[in-house]
């Protein structure tokens, strides 16, 4: 399996990107492609005298996307990018998958615009996993797609549901659409007409589900639209380094509170890890005819080595393949439905 990697995607690049490079290229049956200035790749390489050049090999792209590029400019004027590059690799299926912790605009554009959607699916999706208080929880989408139509988002639930069956273990996911109430009378007319839409399938919908619902684990996957996503995703974020900044400024303030946080180190790692995002590896792209992940902008390398393993596992189950069937059965389910209705009004 070959996997390309971005190499000066993100705030960390290239460092922690190359580093997360060999540390997956020692634990998993990947090759490695790191793709931007070769001079500058080499000269990382060289400084962690890794032992696996069998194992990741560099692709020269001379040209790298900051993240203050306009998406579609870096398309046409940046050709040469390491983003773009990559796509096209991966379009021309010389590589299994394609990571990159670099513009997101800029990644999503690319994607659409080399691989296109897959059969059945009318518009990609970013989902994120987030942790909650019995697990987790998929996130569907976080960014790509900030006008949607009702349908798109039956697709969201749609590849929500193979994801989390097939990466994360989920067999009968339940999902749930984000509104502003549990009833399915609350919303806007657009998140009524795609309660409606997802009534018709045979996913296991589970009807509204609330903002504070997001963390109890309530549902497995949750869709809502990518402007609604990409609030709750940064809001989550902040509010969670905002409470970490807190907690330590209250323990610092007296013998006692110093103390009482010296015993409880040890849950304090566990819960560490346990919201750390870069347990979760990148964000599958979700919807584009071959697999696609976007890392966080501050990934560090365990991040990137499990970006690396996630895209891995996408690519062993064959996740578009599934999603393609499904989403075959899934309209053949719908029109069923309208045929029903017609039938009844007539």
């Amino acid at each position: 399996m070959r996997i390309a990697v971005d190499g000066m995607g993100g705030d960390n690049a290239p460092h922690a990107v190359v580093e997360g490079a060999i540390y997956a290229a020692k634990e998993y049956p990947v090759d490695i492609l790191l793709l931007g200035p070769k001079e500058i790749l080499e000269k990382e390489l060289k400084k962690h005298k890794q032992p696996f050049s069998k194992k990741i090999e560099i692709f020269h792209a001379p040209s790298v996307v900051d993240m203050h590029d306009s998406p579609t400019i870096s398309i046409r004027k940046k050709k040469d990018s390491s983003i773009n590059i990559g796509l096209e690799l991966l379009k021309n299926k010389e590589v299994d998958a394609f990571i990159s912790a670099g513009n997101t605009g800029a990644v999503v554009c690319s994607a659409i615009f080399n691989l296109g959607a897959l059969p059945g699916i009318e518009r990609p999706g970013i989902a994120i996993v987030i942790p909650t208080l019995v697990g987790f929880t998929l996130l569907i989408d976080v960014g790509a797609n900030i006008d949607p139509k009702p349908i798109h988002l039956l697709h969201y639930a749609l590849m929500g549901n193979t994801y989390s069956k097939y990466i994360l273990g989920k067999q009968n996911p339940a999902i749930g659409l984000l509104s502003v109430g549990e009833e399915e009378t609350k919303g806007t007319d657009f998140i009524k007409e795609t309660h409606k839409l997802l009534n018709t399938t045979n996913f296991n919908f589970i009807g509204n589900v609330e903002g504070r619902d997001i963390f109890t684990g309530k549902a497995d996957v949750i869709v809502c639209d990518g402007f609604v996503g990409n609030v709750v995703l940064k809001v989550s974020e902040g509010l969670a380094d905002t409470i970490a900044t807190l907690l330590k400024r209250e323990l610092r303030k007296s013998i006692i509170t110093k103390t009482g946080a010296l015993l409880s180190q040890g849950a304090f790692r566990a819960l560490a890890k346990e919201t750390d995002y870069s347990e979760y590896g990148g964000a599958p792209l979700l919807g584009v005819d071959g697999a696609c992940f976007i890392s966080h902008g501050s990934s560090c390398s365990k991040a990137m080595k499990n970006a690396i393993r996630i895209a891995a596992d996408f690519t062993k189950h064959r996740i578009n393949e599934k999603i393609i069937s499904e989403a075959k059965e899934c309209q053949g389910v719908i029109d069923s439905e309208k045929a029903t209705l017609n039938n009844i009004g007539e």
